[in-house]
């Protein structure tokens, strides 16, 4: 439990820092990947690119060689010593199954869904309690958000 003068030192720090300074934390780095159309031209590329999409909180859309498009969230990735026995899995947005695809079939990855854990730090998250106290709020309550 925090005193009053505690309580009003904190909120003299986080008015002076932004929420995209709260939310990066030291040993972290914050990347905005929404939108973000990574090149596939080596094999370090793909890898590195299909581990991003893993962590990534949004849908990505995943072009096969062959033409075809998945986009969905991407839950899942097993790394294999080739690109052919590698493998993404991934829960397209319009159906209700999980699909397999091989790093060796992918020739274009974008992520083109919303970034669901952006700005959602618990620091983020502590920095409008603070703003909410200080307003004079009461009751400020841990609330989740509505699922879109």
């Amino acid at each position: 439990m925090a005193t009053e003068q505690q309580e009003h030192l904190k909120i003299e720090q986080l008015r002076q820092q932004s929420a995209d300074e709260i939310e990066t934390i030291a040993g972290r780095e914050k990347e905005n990947l929404e939108g973000w159309i990574p090149t596939l031209a080596s094999d370090a590329e793909i890898r590195e690119a299909l581990e991003k999409a893993f962590d990534y909180r949004g849908d990505v859309t995943i072009t096969r060689k062959d033409g075809s498009k998945i986009e969905g969230y991407l839950f899942d990735r097993r790394s294999g010593t080739s690109l052919s026995d590698s493998f993404v899995r991934v829960i397209p947005s319009n159906e209700r199954t999980k699909v397999n695809v091989s790093y060796s079939d992918i020739a274009a990855l974008a992520f083109t869904g919303r970034d669901n854990a952006a700005g959602k730090t618990f620091e983020a998250w502590v920095k409008k309690y603070w703003e909410k106290k200080a307003a004079g709020e009461k009751n400020i309550q841990i609330e989740p958000e509505k699922l879109d």
